[in-house]
């Protein structure tokens, strides 16, 4: 079912166009991420999903009920949709416990039920309802956060940029906290980001948007794998662009002949692999010598100048030992390329 529908909206603030002709689907149930760089129009989006501000044209509707078309408008506090703001927005006056009330019906026992019952939901123990939100981690913020969102059941929930304030290690822990409270519950989400790590760890339908249009949406491995143009594979995730000759459905290329994906016509193309396509092998006819790397630890990153080719290429390898600069290496690609149109 199609909880969530975009059509052919658009949104202009002061003379310059930030959303043009955005389409999307979300089915109920699943969680969507909008994923693209500062100023790509993904949060002016969200707004008008939740209703704090109104499309220019197009229509938006939540569970088969329209919310913006035409001249209609349904307000935000109408729409039973949750928010959860990039900082967490808590009340700082009030407790944990009133924050996750607020906005609740009922008195006493009933309502402190209720706020027990969400404080588990996203892993925290009952007593924290006393406390204050400064005596919080940021990662306990935010769980707090989308427990308030939670409490009046939305039939949507936002999610804007919430993990982004939050340290690496807690970045993580608080993101698969959360994914799996929303999983449990049911809930169809859309998230706003600007990670591209976290968006294709988070959903089931990633949508990539540039300049105020989505340029591709589809799962995480196919927008990973299969990106629409160089731009978009560029912006996913560290890319190898190389200069190739395409005939038929084999690429050659300074690493060889590479089967591809998808259909283009004959002749010079630009052929993108993955790094971690690209596997030193004990025995290749393609070969190269190490100029540097950078060691992360599970994983070292590699930039190899190849022998036969003036092309310096970047792969990576978990073992930090055949890093070294001057170290020589063989080469080999593992799967298929994606090509796009020589620019």
């Amino acid at each position: 079912m199609n909880h969530l529908q975009i059509a052919n909206v658009a949104k202009t603030f002061h003379r310059t166009e930030v959303l043009t002709d955005v389409s999307l689907t979300v089915h109920a149930e699943t969680t969507t991420a909008i994923v693209g760089p500062s100023g790509s129009g993904k949060t002016t989006l969200l707004r008008l999903i939740a209703g704090f501000t109104a499309p220019d044209a197009g229509s938006i509707s939540i569970g088969g009920t329209p919310m913006a078309d035409g001249g209609r408008l349904v307000p935000a506090h109408r729409r039973n949709v949750g928010y959860v703001a990039q900082d967490g927005a808590l009340f700082p006056h009030l407790s944990v416990g009133r924050n996750i009330a607020f906005g609740l019906t009922g008195h006493g026992k009933t309502v402190q039920k209720r706020v027990d019952e969400l404080l588990e939901m996203v892993s925290l123990e009952p007593s924290y309802s006393k406390r204050q939100p400064h005596e919080l981690s940021g990662g306990q913020q935010q769980r707090v956060a989308l427990a308030r969102a939670l409490a009046k059941e939305p039939q949507l929930m936002l999610l804007d940029e919430p993990f982004s304030s939050l340290d690496a290690g807690l970045r993580v822990a608080t993101r698969k906290a959360v994914a799996a409270t929303l999983r449990r519950a049911g809930v169809t989400t859309v998230l706003v980001t600007h990670d591209q790590g976290e968006a294709l760890s988070f959903a089931d339908q990633v949508a990539v948007m540039r300049a105020g249009r989505l340029t591709q949406t589809g799962s995480p491995f196919v927008v990973y794998t299969r990106p629409a143009d160089r731009q978009t594979a560029e912006f996913l995730g560290d890319a190898v662009i190389l200069d190739a000759e395409l005939h038929g459905t084999v690429a050659t290329c300074c690493l060889g002949a590479i089967p591809v994906k998808g259909r283009a016509e004959d002749g010079p193309v630009q052929l993108m692999l993955r790094p971690e396509q690209i596997r030193v092998v004990d025995e290749s006819p393609v070969r190269g010598t190490v100029v540097d790397s950078d060691y992360f630890g599970p994983e070292t990153t590699v930039r190899i100048q190849l022998h036969a080719e003036p092309e310096t290429i970047t792969i990576r390898h978990w073992n930090a030992l055949l890093a070294r600069p001057g170290e020589e290496l063989c080469l080999r690609v593992v799967g298929e390329a994606v090509v796009f149109p020589e620019s």
